[in-house]
């Protein structure tokens, strides 16, 4: 085995990882990626079946300046590796009734909207999104690159989590607020972008709503898979190895600390740091032996409560849909009894409420000409459910286009030239994602901050993580914040002592 006390492994190639590994190769860490599938992204893959790309992954960027952030730790730009641009609306939101709703950053705009859905709100509305601000200003700019990895760390912030009502959920929150039901679950929907239940997550993740005002909702032109190279060239630009097909069966561990890797093909890689971006519950049971493991046992990891799954379908289509935006929510009649099928349920529910992505809308290129590029996203119980996905998935993808052609996509079934679907157990064994679940750990509030597991591992020195299943939590902005998290609790190389 090859030794170094200056090498750092970097498990999993998602933008939690790629972040982290572009942190420590700029602090003069040797960082190698290792990535078990055959491109890196993690789960920012990217899918091409007869002329279509499909972004598998994250379809939005909000945030940017996090992205900004890693070109610029060595002098360079985003703009010279990939351009964002924003969307508008951010989502169009359409009921099971035909009403619409253009989500978007402007505040007149906005206003005049819930003006005409509900008169009567617009004063609750305008207090909500101060409350939203406030929110934001605390747990998302103050505390979202901070670690947890004392109990005194959340003690400190106890009395804000008080006086900003963390006890209360996404959904509470909005209904105090505003009257108008409708309204209520346009405020209300953003937990479910980082796999939260809106009536169980805590309303410190209202802040969402805020940090899209502020910053807007971005695309990368080319797809997300564009963003995931740029930052791949960033990395092997300043030194740093990806290694792909490389699928790591052990954290190898001596007296407690981190000593290195061992891949599925027998090889050995010796490292001080490790921090995985994988599924933090199975880096636990797969990775780490169970000898070394006194708070995170397996027990105890399969009594946490993790996100719901994705049914995910991926399509294509012979003929283009200008009257659709580039991210439109459709809302079925039903939401919290859906909701709760959904994370508590164990059958697959008749109705859904689904996210279509269509990023021919803002890149035409993704598609061949005069087609159009699709992305479905249906939440769904996780695999704890009784649900035989080989024998659902064809069933529920139909249903789901008979939807769409219903309420959204005239003439869809008629038009679709590629078709390509993923489950919670594809979630389960392409992605590794324990229970199938699509986010890792709910995001509830005592499974948040201190109490969720912590970036500094309290089981093995020299391990870290990074990613959905750590803290601040799951989207783009919390896995690219727990990498800066890591930049406070990650020693200098040269403060690791030699052996």
């Amino acid at each position: 085995m090859e030794t170094t006390q200056q090498a750092a492994a970097v498990i999993g190639s998602g933008f939690g990882g790629l972040a982290a590994a572009i942190r420590l190769q700029a602090r003069g860490y040797r960082t190698t990626i290792f990535e078990m599938r055959d491109q890196p992204g993690g789960r920012a893959y990217v899918y091409r079946d007869k002329g279509f790309t499909y972004d598998a992954g994250p379809t939005i960027i909000t945030a940017p300046f996090l992205i900004d952030e890693l070109f610029e730790l060595t002098g360079r730009k985003s703009a010279d590796y990939l351009q964002m641009v924003p969307c508008d609306p951010f989502y169009r939101i359409v009921f099971h009734d035909g009403t619409v709703f253009d989500y978007n950053g402007d505040p007149a705009a906005m206003r005049e909207q819930v003006r005409r859905l509900s008169p009567g709100d617009v004063e609750g509305y305008e207090t909500l999104v101060s409350r939203t601000k406030e929110i934001f200003q605390r747990a998302f700019i103050e505390l979202a690159d901070q670690p947890f990895s004392r109990f005194t760390d959340m003690l400190k912030v106890a009395p804000d989590l008080i006086r900003l009502r963390s006890h209360e959920s996404v959904y509470a929150m909005a209904a105090r607020h505003v009257k108008n039901d409708k309204l209520r679950q346009i405020l209300s929907f953003h937990p479910l972008l980082v796999g939260g239940h809106p009536y169980a997550s805590s309303s410190i993740y209202a802040m969402i709503q805020f940090l899209e005002r502020k910053w807007g909702v971005h695309f990368v032109m080319g797809g997300t898979g564009a963003l995931v190279r740029g930052l791949v060239r960033l990395f092997e630009e300043m030194g740093g190895t990806i290694r792909l097909n490389a699928r790591v069966e052990e954290i190898e561990i001596e007296a407690g600390r981190v000593r290195g890797l061992r891949l599925a093909d027998g090889t050995r890689h010796a490292a001080r740091v490790v921090v995985s971006n994988g599924d933090v519950a199975n880096t636990y049971r797969k990775l780490v032996a169970p000898r070394f493991r006194k708070k995170w046992t397996d027990r105890r990891l399969a009594r946490m409560r993790y996100s719901m799954g994705l049914f995910v379908m991926y399509f294509g289509t012979s003929r283009t849909y200008p009257e659709l935006a580039h991210h439109t929510i459709y809302l079925t009649r039903r939401y919290k009894p859906l909701l709760d099928e959904i994370f508590y349920g164990r059958n697959l529910a008749r109705d859904f409420s689904l996210y279509l992505h269509a990023p021919t809308r803002t890149d035409p290129s993704l598609a061949p000409p005069g087609h159009e590029c699709f992305y479905v996203l249906s939440p769904v119980p996780h695999l704890d459910a009784d649900i035989d996905w080989e024998k659902e998935k064809e069933r529920y993808g139909e249903a789901i286009l008979e939807e769409l052609e219903d309420k959204l996509i005239p003439g869809l079934r008629s038009h679709l030239v590629s078709k390509l679907i993923m489950t919670p157990a594809d979630f389960e064994t392409e992605l590794d994602a324990y229970k199938g679940s699509g986010f890792q750990f709910e995001p509830v509030l005592w499974q948040s901050a201190w109490f969720r597991p912590h970036n500094v591992s309290e089981d093995v020195e020299g391990l870290y993580f990074s990613g959905a299943g750590t803290h601040p939590g799951a989207g783009v902005p919390g896995v690219l914040s727990s990498a800066k998290v890591l930049d406070r609790v990650v020693p200098d190389p040269a403060a690791l002592a030699v052996g």
